[in-house]
């Protein structure tokens, strides 16, 4: 059954405005479908504020690199795995750590665009945003390139890389719903 954007709305008691603003942002991504899902349920919250739209972005993209991170942490602690296994799953921490920490850092200045006084202070912070972001994006595609030769193919590189592309999605949302908030400014 499809969900129209009337019967979410209705089904989670948000507002079908907020509900259509998500839905209408979404559009503008590479990976809508996903961007819709993971935000419509904060909808209440978002309301139509670009915005907060990017914050919630950052912000549930964040809670998906962690969770990346302890998964793939979880990996090395596997028997039996080959030295290069080992080596590309150490250096995945490694850069998925830095993605934990640049999404972090985007969400706070996302937070401080909207307390800026003035233009230069809001472009300031934005331009830290989109480049925080769009380094932990190269974060992402660092750590799946680990995993890419061919003697690397079985179940790590096809669990590792599964989560890393979808953590690369909702960074990539998150990198568009920030560029589309610059634009409103």
């Amino acid at each position: 059954m499809e969900l129209t954007t009337a019967s979410y709305a209705a089904a989670a008691g948000t507002s079908k405005r907020a509900v259509n603003f998500i839905q209408a942002s979404c559009k503008s991504t590479t990976y809508p479908t996903v961007c819709f899902s993971s935000l419509s349920g904060y909808a209440n919250s978002i309301q139509t504020s670009p915005q907060r739209l990017a914050e919630t972005a950052l912000t549930v993209t964040v809670s998906q690199a962690q969770s990346t991170k302890v998964f793939v942490s979880r990996l090395a602690r596997f028997k039996g795995l080959k030295k290069r296994e080992v080596q590309a799953i150490r250096d995945c921490i490694e850069e998925i750590s830095d993605t934990v920490d640049r999404l972090t850092k985007s969400v706070q200045e996302v937070k401080m665009c909207g307390r800026a006084k003035g233009r230069d202070q809001f472009w300031f912070h934005m331009s830290n945003a989109q480049t925080w972001t769009s380094a932990a994006l190269t974060n992402a595609i660092t750590c799946s390139d680990g995993f890419a030769r061919r003697i690397m193919d079985g179940r790590i590189k096809n669990s590792v890389r599964a989560r890393i592309v979808n953590l690369g999605r909702g960074t990539s949302n998150a990198l568009a719903l920030i560029n589309a908030f610059a634009k409103k400014y």
